[in-house]
């Protein structure tokens, strides 16, 4: 991948519009605010190609960015209890359309929140992920706000918690200040 070709191509907020997968895609989902816009535009070495917001939820579309003959693709965070029924309803059928639909999805890059025992969504997005067989990688977000000691212990409670749902998976701690885990996560993407 090209991170220098990288650019945005278009927002999807209704399955409706999700246009067809003619391409390769990588996803990257998560929980909202656990930073899927700051590892997106740290892994192309751009400051804002994602925009990036304090506020959870701000991401409600599928965002397709073009690199080369591949695409990346931000997701809906998942989660934010502030959101309506209405809302929650929209997201839940963007999901189920844009995973349902024969896209050619090569990896998901499954985001959690190192500093925390993972959600109830974040093993339910593993587990559907697992179930139907659509290839993902665990990125464990926000690793530099832990010191050594809470960093090995919570790699270890988490692939812990997870059990086979990360087995033979990459499991990447990252970091968008500090960059880490960021050229583990572009060597995944072909």
């Amino acid at each position: 991948m090209n991170i220098n070709n990288c650019e945005f191509e278009a927002a999807f907020g209704t399955a409706e519009q999700l246009p067809p997968s003619d391409l390769s895609e990588y996803c990257f989902s998560g929980r909202s605010n656990v930073g899927k816009s700051s590892l997106i535009n740290k892994i192309l070495n751009r400051k804002n190609i994602a925009r990036v917001s304090s506020t959870p939820g701000k991401t409600v579309t599928v965002n397709f960015y073009r690199a080369d003959n591949i695409r990346l693709v931000d997701l809906p965070g998942y989660g934010y209890a502030k959101v309506n029924d209405k809302e929650k309803e929209r997201w839940a059928d963007l999901m189920e359309s844009y995973f349902g639909t024969n896209r050619n999805i090569k990896l998901v890059f499954a985001l959690i929140d190192m500093r925390h025992t993972p959600s109830d969504f974040d093993v339910s997005m593993l587990s559907f992920l697992k179930d139907y067989n659509i290839p993902y990688a665990v990125v464990l977000t926000k690793c530099d706000k832990l010191n050594k000691t809470e960093f090995a212990k919570q790699l270890i409670n988490i692939k812990d918690y997870l059990g086979e749902l990360c087995e033979n998976v990459p499991v990447i701690p990252f970091s968008a200040l500090k960059g880490i885990g960021a050229e583990e996560i572009r060597e995944l993407i072909v």
